[in-house]
């Protein structure tokens, strides 16, 4: 178990927990709904599928998983389609931005380990001018293997210079917190993500939870969330 004396690096992933992209993820699903004369869906009612990327969003509208003849068509034509819709009103949840220079100012490092595709990842991080600052991205496809798996979390802290057990590993699926734990790294639960009505984060077995992104910077000072 980490101590406080020897956290060097947070990690984050990318959607509902660095960075509040459900609106143009909605407006995504809702052009490709339309485009197939079908009805647009609430902004509410796709929000909690974001964080599980298209298949996620595609199964929820469309209902077609990854086995389906029509699924490999329509989920290029939701990434073609997002492609030029990348930042359009994507931003940092509220009071991230003061986490992060928090994070830099108590020179600890950050970085992010998504399972967003890297074409799509580097340009969002390069328009938030996030890119810079981090110390690794890594994205669903910069290894063969992603989350839930731990290899991209291990992969992370290598790229920042850190053991896993020198790294906290913040997101708002399961799988996050299944790839932070297998991997050695502290986990939080970033609540106020992309969380579907019927999950159950207090399962998901993390060393704790954030209700919003300013909490993180009390767990980072609170030296008993070390012991």
């Amino acid at each position: 178990m980490a101590t406080r004396s020897n956290l060097k690096t947070i990690l984050f992933d990318l959607d509902g927990t660095l960075v509040d992209t459900a609106p143009d993820l909605s407006e995504t699903l809702n052009r490709l709904l339309i485009r197939h004369q079908l009805p647009p869906r609430s902004f509410e009612s796709i929000r909690p599928y974001v964080s599980h990327g298209s298949n996620g969003m595609l199964g929820f509208a469309f209902g077609v998983t990854e086995g389906d003849t029509e699924y490999v068509d329509l989920r290029k034509e939701f990434l073609d389609i997002y492609e030029n819709h990348l930042c359009h009103q994507s931003q940092l949840f509220d009071g991230m931005d003061e986490v992060l220079d928090f994070i830099e100012a108590s020179k600890l490092s950050w970085g992010v380990v998504t399972n967003k595709p890297d074409f799509l990842t580097r340009p969002l991080m390069q328009e938030l001018s996030l890119e810079k600052r981090c110390a690794c991205i890594v994205s669903g496809d910069t290894l063969s293997q992603r989350k839930p798996e731990p290899a991209p979390m291990l992969h992370a802290a290598e790229l920042a210079g850190s053991r896993a057990d020198e790294c906290v590993y913040v997101g708002d699926a399961k799988r996050d917190i299944e790839a932070g734990n297998r991997a050695g790294m502290h986990t939080l639960i970033a609540l106020y993500g992309y969380i579907e009505k019927n999950d159950r984060p207090d399962h998901w077995q993390a060393d704790g939870s954030i209700s919003k992104p300013s909490e993180l910077i009390d767990w980072i000072q609170d030296s008993s969330s070390y012991v």
